[in-house]
């Protein structure tokens, strides 16, 4: 699914990857971990053909994401990557709906098709009556929900997740990494999720290291996934 090879990336005097190889399995969670500088962002950004590297190869589903430039690039981002950030970067003056249907509206998607799978991607998030609400009127559950749902409006093949839980409270974090499996598990995606969450990182399915620049660890969880759900979490606050 992701094949890494060779990756090194510099800015100005400071090499910030040092030569990254790491593949990663179709419907694999995977997070990277590791301390403030370690090049986990960098990386994740040249996964997401948002940087380029100043060598090395990524491959997502087979394409070599260094051979498209241009049209053909940002075509392949929309239709093939997600992305999920911190803070959830909604557009303030669209609805929670609109937003999602953003990118849909960039790959030229017919307004039909993209409302219905906008409905479609809020019902199951639970937020289906929350569909013509503005940011300002939604929690930050909520918010991070709708950012999740706006990254899975093109169906694709990776979601990229840069601290997703950082700025939530304890029950929204545990609610979110339990989405997380869900939406694997329905759709098949596969993740690739930076975190300081330890927490996170225990129930992914492989726990990548990083220090320096370069991969330290790359560690198995063998009791992945989160604890099922008491059946009385609330998904609206």
């Amino acid at each position: 699914m992701i094949d890494i090879r060779g990756i090194k990336k510099s800015f100005g005097s400071l090499q910030v990857l040092k030569g990254i190889d790491l593949h990663i399995d179709k419907g694999e969670i995977v997070s990277i971990v590791g301390p403030s500088g370690a090049g986990k962002t960098t990386l994740l950004q040249i996964i997401g053909t948002l940087d380029k590297p100043d060598s090395g190869t990524v491959s997502i589903d087979g394409t070599d994401t260094g051979a498209l430039s241009g049209r053909r690039l940002s075509d392949f981002r929309n239709r093939h990557i997600g992305f999920v950030f911190q803070f959830h970067q909604l557009l303030p003056e669209f609805t929670a709906a609109e937003n999602i249907m953003i990118p849909a509206f960039i790959a030229g998607t017919p307004r039909k098709e993209a409302e219905r799978r906008a409905a479609e991607l809020l019902d199951f998030m639970g937020l289906a009556g929350r569909s013509s609400h503005k940011p300002a009127e939604l929690s930050g559950g909520e918010k991070q929900r709708v950012a999740v749902a706006r990254a899975l409006m093109n169906n694709p093949a990776v979601i990229l997740a840069d601290e997703p839980s950082g700025s939530l409270d304890s029950k929204n974090k545990e609610e979110l990494h339990r989405l997380f499996f869900e939406l694997r598990d329905k759709f098949g995606q596969t993740f690739v999720i930076v975190t300081h969450d330890e927490h996170l990182a225990s129930i992914t399915d492989r726990t990548i290291q990083m220090n320096d620049g370069l991969l330290a660890a790359d560690n198995t969880n063998t009791a992945n996934g989160p604890t099922p759900s008491d059946g009385n979490n609330d998904t609206t606050t």
